[in-house]
Formats: structure tokens, sequence, C-alpha cells
């Protein structure tokens, strides 16, 4: 008889950040780990990684994110200044095949003053596509879309106006709209554990956009028209409108989120403009409700939306349309940014 095979071994803890005994740790960082194996997300929360402050351990609101071995806790606000945090794994984090952590990793640091420049959200294999959406994407010709679009789980009945070419291998098909591929979660494999994997992105970095720590709130009242903003996490608990040009003016590494938790809206003719060397692949719009682009307006960046996307006539966007329900278009100009 052949020896069963060993059991798994138990995880552990490769590295951290801020680094154990670090100073001078920015107030805007976030605390991280990397595991020596792939580990169940579900086990990965802000029960069993914390934040504490202070010899009371006074518990750190925050997000926990979870992705290619490594788990990320963003704290809900800044860090005070000058102060000491102590961040814990406990062995309630378990494996992919439910093998507990093999021992409590626990480390500190102390903040300094500063802040870091801010970091991209990661969208895994979401960044691949123009267009994702879970329910459906429409468009009344002629649309131009640069870059591939996808649709899952709905099936490629849901893509509609684009008069799909199927291609011979049934794993995309082709449109005089797109230039790119177009995937529905109905074609042949790989592409519905693709697109399982690319939607399961979207969702955490709608998760990641959400759980940054904002530098302002409630910037205008949720009316930005006219503003020009330097780079920066922006939060709004209400609707954001812009009824006139916005200027985002940065460098080409600066980065922009605008938190929002209700609807984005953008007045018909409105633009949003780049300065200074800004990049539309580092600006993220986290829309809890639902984005419109009125006719003929023009946006900038990656829209992370909970809810649908909807471009009016002759609108356009240099960036991603993520959805987790629908995206419509009507005769609209989508370019995917460059890397």
């Amino acid at each position: 008889m052949e020896a069963p095979p060993p059991p798994p071994k138990a995880p552990t803890v490769l590295s951290n950040t801020p680094l154990s005994g670090g100073t001078g740790v920015p107030i805007n960082e976030n605390a991280s780990v990397t595991f020596s194996e792939a580990m169940s997300s579900a086990t990965l929360s802000t029960t069993t990684f914390t934040l504490t402050s202070g010899t009371a351990a006074t518990p750190i609101p925050g997000t926990v994110i979870y992705a290619n071995a490594k788990a990320v806790f963003w704290p809900a606000a800044h860090l005070a200044s000058n102060s000491v945090y102590t961040a814990t794994i406990t062995t309630g984090a378990k494996s992919a095949s439910g093998v507990a952590l093999a021992a409590a990793h626990t480390w500190s640091f102390t903040t300094g003053t500063t802040l870091a420049a801010g970091l991209p959200v990661d969208l895994g294999t979401a960044g691949t596509f123009a267009i994702l959406a879970k329910s459906g994407i429409s468009t009344v010709p002629a649309s131009a879309v640069t870059g591939n679009i996808g649709v899952s789980p709905a099936a490629a009945t849901y893509i509609t106006g684009f008069s799909l070419i199927a291609d011979a291998t049934n794993v995309f098909s082709t449109s005089t709209q797109v230039v790119g591929k177009v995937y529905a979660a109905d074609y042949a494999v790989p592409t519905p554990s693709n697109l399982t994997t690319a939607i399961g992105d979207m969702q955490l970095a709608f998760t990641d956009a959400a759980g940054r720590a904002p530098g302002v709130t409630e910037l205008g009242a949720g009316n930005i028209g006219g503003m020009t903003l330097i780079p920066g996490v922006y939060k709004w608990g209400t609707g954001l409108l812009i009824p006139v040009d916005v200027t985002l003016n940065g460098s080409a590494t600066d980065v922009w989120i605008f938190q929002i938790a209700q609807t984005l809206t953008m007045s018909s003719g409105t633009k949003i403009l780049l300065a200074g060397g800004a990049l539309p692949k580092n600006i993220f719009w986290q829309v809890s409700g639902g984005v419109e682009l009125g006719t003929t307006a023009h946006c900038e960046g990656v829209v992370l939306t909970q809810t649908a996307v909807a471009l009016r006539t002759g609108a356009s966007i240099n960036g991603r349309l993520l959805a987790q329900t629908a995206v419509t278009i009507d005769g609209s100009t989508v370019v995917a940014p460059a890397p």
C-alpha cells in the first residue's frame, strides 16, 4: 500500500510591513503581511487581523483586503502622529486547505508626522478590461471601445447592440465597435473561470478603494464643479455632482481616489481635465450608487461602481467602466488607459 500523503503544512507569515520596530511610519500607511501559501480569504477579517494603539490596545477601525497570499489592513482614518501601533494576525487565519496559522504573528511600529504618496488600487485581472459588468453591457451604435469587454455571470445575450461575431474557438467574440475581444460567461473554457476571477477582482478593488483613509471629506458639499484637485483620497457621504469642468493636477505617479456614498453625476458637456502629467490609470471613482455621464461629457479614470454606469449620447472616458450591475453606452467612446 502507498503511504498516505503528508498532511498540509501550517501557513506562516513570511514578512510584514511596516517593519517590526519601524519608526517614522507615514500616518496614511497600511499594515500588511505576506503568507507562505494561499490563504482562505473568509478567515481574514478585522477579527483575525487587528491593529491597536497604545498600551490600552485600543482597536483601530479598518478594512482587510486579501489577494495573492497577502493581507492588507487599511485603517479607516489616518493614524495619529508619533504613536505606537501593534498589528496582530491570529491563528483564526487559515490556509486555503483549512489549516490554521502556525502561530499568532504580532509586531509594532511607530508613526511619524508625514503622509506617504498614495498607492493605486490593485485591479487584478479586472484591469484587463475596458468594460466589465455582471448583468449586461448595451450600446446604441456606433460606439467605439478600445480594450476588452466582458460580462459574468450574464451570458452573451446580455451584450446587446454590438453585432457580435463569434470566434471559431468560441472563447471570445469580436465587434466592429470594439478594438479588443468580447467575453461572456457562457463562452468556451477558459473564459468562464477567467471572468469569475475578474469579477472577484473588481469587487475586491471596490472594497480596497472604499477602505482608504480620506484626507478630505464632504468637499464642496457634494459639488466640485470648477475646482482643481490635488492628489489624495476624497470622501462624500452623499452623491457627487460635477456640473462644470474639474481639473486634476498632479504628476504621473500621483493617485486620486474619490469615495462616493451615493451617485456620481457629470452634467452634459462637462469634462475631467488632467494637468501636470496626471494619468487616468491612477484615478479611481469608487461609487456606491449609479454613475451617469451626460451627453458629450468626458471623464478620466477607473469607475468602480456597486451598481450601474450610463454614458449618454457622445459621452466618453479614458479609463475603465467596472460595474457590479450593468453598463450602457450610447454612441460613446471608451478607451482603456495604458498600463
